[in-house]
């Protein structure tokens, strides 16, 4: 089976749990993504299954992809993304839905988050800016971006006002509190990037930190 499945972030609520604590949760919608590809080693050099999301008119696709869907006799659809792991039992139009999450497990989301526009140094990085009082003519200013004669230029990186946000981004380790495979809905535990109904890509979680809380919540 798939790893990840393509959806919607429709905002934040808050639940209850077992335990009785409120619990601050996001709300995705999460397919049904239907299976248009399948990459294998052979023939792409990598095993993956590509899905379809939201589906759409055929005239709201270009030529190339409307051929692409109709090759694998699947609606066309706005989204396409493809996504690793099992892919044993998988086929083309199959249907995959949030049924693949289960509560208790630990998820990776990743969306792309606000735009902020053009910003300065004190709200894209936090700068402490200069006195606020006593006439300083100094405040939210970047100050010196560098020496003089050494090494007379700015070196890279530099934090410098300039466009903020509207980046991918991605939250790890967040706890899946509900499924609702039959209204395609998944709770998990605190904020995800992005907007309300922004495009999101869930994934099981895989690796470091995250994989260790995996782990210790199934031995309890």
């Amino acid at each position: 089976m798939v790893d990840g499945l393509i959806g919607y972030k429709l905002g934040m609520t808050q639940v209850y749990s077992d335990e009785g604590k409120l619990v601050p949760v996001t709300v995705l919608e999460v397919g049904p993504c239907k299976v248009v590809q399948i990459k294998t080693v052979e023939r792409e050099g990598y095993p993956a299954a590509q899905l379809s999301f939201d589906e759409v008119k055929e005239h709201r696709v270009t030529l190339p992809l409307r051929g692409h869907f109709k090759r694998a006799n699947v609606a066309p659809a706005r989204v396409l993304r493809e996504f690793r792991g099992d892919l044993n039992g998988i086929s083309v139009g199959q249907v995959i839905t949030a049924e693949i999450f289960q509560k208790g497990e630990f998820v990776t989301v990743t969306g792309t988050s606000k735009g902020k526009g053009f910003q300065g140094v004190v709200k894209r990085f936090h700068f402490a800016g200069g006195p606020a009082t006593h006439g300083s003519m100094f405040h939210r200013r970047p100050g010196s971006i560098g020496a003089s004669s050494f090494p007379s230029r700015v070196w890279k990186n530099k934090g410098m006002p300039g466009h903020m946000g509207s980046e991918r981004v991605t939250a790890e380790g967040l706890e899946v509190i509900e499924v609702r495979p039959e209204e395609n809905l998944v709770f998990v535990k605190g904020s995800v990037p992005g907007s309300p109904e922004g495009l999101v890509l869930i994934h099981k979680a895989k690796r470091g930190k995250v994989k260790k809380q995996a782990e210790a919540a199934a031995k309890k």
